[in-house]
């Protein structure tokens, strides 16, 4: 590592965010002193507990980079493809959440002008690498144990099901609620959790999504729950389940369902994609692919962009329901998932910080 590097990172609530603060709090605590290029007009940390000497520093390493960087220092960038040809350094390491399968030209030319590109699946690795983007290493997430922990948080005596993720297609959502509602809908003894609130959809029209896919039918165990604006809150939410829903079509680390199988929760995850860098039998309920399907919903993917574009894993709704049976005869046998409890070790910050580092 040459002793003047630069970060350009967004530091915001959504997961390019968390993951950012989590890597800075660990440079933090080295202190080391970079340079620090917002992405977003300012710093957001209002999801995480305040720290006025944190906050100080995050200061000064902008004020830093205004005033000692050189396009020479080598950068690390935090972002979309898109918005990745721009750079403050000659030598810009990229890591980048990559989720469908077919990189357009648009793509592979920005990813071709990093001098690497760091990649949270080895799913997308191959991709890349498939597409002549030979500049790709594979590099792991890690548990935030600073805002996420476990605590007895339960709702009542129902076995409770989490389904988290901003709202999308891509993530399956209404796939997962309709078939659930079919088959423990109005069930007493069973209860699902959604915080599948998306900040870039209107209100209203998650409202409507979500009354349509349930066809204006009213469930008493089925919640929807809004925005939460802090950590403390999610890890409250993550906390009141009993078992995770992850089948995603297609994710780069799938970090809400990673965070709750860190916190012991039963875990129903689809065998694919970037769920394949955690997800294993031993700590999760693996439900096979059962092909592709195209991923476009003409809201945050559009056919003939020059961006998002290809496919997404699907599942099959009875190997789903035969793994939520199976979910509640571990909770009823066991509630924790101590091969779960065991990643808080596996993957943690200050070996994803040491990695980031290693490439500057």
């Amino acid at each position: 590592m040459k002793k003047n590097f630069g970060l350009n990172l967004p530091i915001n609530s959504v997961s390019f965010g968390q993951v950012s603060i989590g890597i800075l709090k660990e440079i933090f605590r080295r202190k080391l002193e970079p340079s620090l290029f917002l992405i977003g007009n300012q710093a957001d940390l209002s999801t995480h507990s305040q720290d006025e000497n944190f906050s100080d520093w995050i200061k000064n390493c902008i004020n830093k980079g205004l005033k000692d960087h050189k396009r020479s220092d080598p950068v690390f960038k935090l972002w979309h493809i898109n918005g990745s040809l721009e750079s403050y350094s000659d030598k810009q390491i990229l890591l980048t959440f990559y989720e469908l399968d077919e990189p357009t030209a648009e793509e592979i030319n920005i990813l071709k002008n990093n001098s690497k590109v760091l990649v949270t699946s080895e799913y997308t690795k191959s991709i890349f690498n498939n597409n002549h983007v030979l500049n790709t290493d594979y590099l792991p997430l890690a548990f935030d144990k600073e805002s996420f922990y476990v605590k007895n948080n339960s709702i009542d005596d129902r076995i409770t099901f989490n389904v988290v993720g901003k709202l999308e297609r891509r993530k399956h959502h209404g796939k997962i609620i309709k078939s659930w509602a079919a088959k423990y809908g109005n069930n007493k003894k069973y209860f699902l959790n959604c915080a599948i609130y998306n900040p870039f959809i209107k209100k209203e029209d998650q409202e409507r999504i979500i009354s349509n896919l349930l066809e204006n039918k009213k469930f008493f165990n089925i919640n929807f729950l809004g925005f939460m604006p802090t950590n403390q809150m999610y890890n409250d939410y993550l906390n009141s389940g009993d078992v995770i829903i992850g089948l995603s079509g297609g994710e780069g680390w799938g970090l809400p369902e990673f965070t709750s199988t860190c916190l012991g929760k039963q875990a129903i995850i689809l065998n694919a994609h970037g769920y394949k860098g955690w997800a294993n039998k031993d700590n999760s309920i693996l439900v096979e692919p059962t092909g592709k399907i195209e991923s476009y919903d003409n809201i945050f993917f559009k056919k003939g962009a020059i961006y998002n574009q290809g496919n997404i894993f699907d599942f099959d709704y009875n190997d789903f329901l035969s793994s939520c049976d199976e979910a509640i005869k571990r909770v009823e046998s066991k509630k924790q998932n101590e091969a779960g409890l065991k990643m808080q070790n596996i993957f943690t910050f200050e070996k994803l910080t040491e990695n980031v580092l290693s490439y500057l």
